[in-house]
């Protein structure tokens, strides 16, 4: 946490954030435009949130991508900020923007665990419910194989999907139309990787959402910060966060 706070301390480094919020997906050079600084002094402080892991880089062709990582903000959220706050207080801190076609998003979280423990909590579905605001995950993660999205309270599927790729503990893909409303219905199908790297006591999960279109229902891709800080403290802890996005459907 303390990483993240310093970085978060300078002006500067929440102006690149801000500038990811609006245009996700920049290139250094879009980003340096943008600063009246020297192309050192930005990548200094890319760098920094980088290390703080508010900001994830992933390479398209000869391009290196910038893209911003709400996670460690929303780890912020639950443990420090939510317990003193109302709970439609969450609300506000929703991400909600529009990226350049095709819209993707990239979330990052280091977990203390094993890549065994962290597969098996992505793909069973009761571990998965106690993170992923209630809702049961089910498939029998073979390639080609049928995925659901339910929970006990809703009146139908909340979402479906393919599994298109399988290597645990190490890599999931798979598709995604979300059911729950017919706002989200009709964005169609998008597409989740779920990447597991070890990373000496821990592992990084790296979280891909794409295939979305530009300016995509927010619905599709906000909840995802709330999910992985559930995901990591329940790994690390035992511990269920009781924020408003983890008491959804109950």
């Amino acid at each position: 946490m303390d990483a993240v706070f310093r970085a978060l301390a300078d002006s500067t480094r929440r102006s690149l954030l801000d500038e990811l919020f609006r245009e996700d997906g920049q290139t250094l050079s879009a980003l340096e435009e943008r600063f009246s600084m020297t192309r050192f002094g930005v990548m200094k402080h890319l760098k920094q949130l980088e290390d703080a892991g508010l900001v994830v880089t992933r390479r398209r062709g000869r391009e290196k991508l910038h893209f911003l990582n709400p996670v460690p903000i929303r780890l912020v959220n639950d443990r420090w900020v939510s317990k003193y706050a109302e709970p439609w207080a969450a609300a506000l801190s929703d991400l909600k923007h529009r990226l350049e076609n095709p819209m993707e998003k990239v979330f990052e979280i280091y977990i203390r665990t094993t890549p065994e423990r962290l597969w098996e909590a992505i793909t069973d579905g009761e571990i998965r419910s106690k993170y992923n605001f209630g809702s049961r995950v089910t498939s029998d993660w073979a390639p080609g194989s049928r995925l659901e999205m339910s929970h006990p309270n809703a009146d139908g599927l909340l979402g479906e999907g393919e599994v298109l790729e399988v290597d645990p503990p190490r890599r999931l893909v798979h598709s995604m139309l979300a059911l729950w409303s017919d706002e989200v219905k009709s964005e169609g199908t998008s597409r989740v990787t779920w990447e597991i790297e070890p990373v000496g006591d821990s592992c990084r999960l790296t979280v891909t959402h794409d295939q979305l279109r530009e300016g995509a229902n927010n619905e599709l891709y906000g909840g995802w910060p709330m999910i992985l800080s559930g995901l990591k403290t329940w790994l690390e802890t035992g511990e269920l966060l009781t924020t408003p996005g983890s008491l959804l459907y109950r």
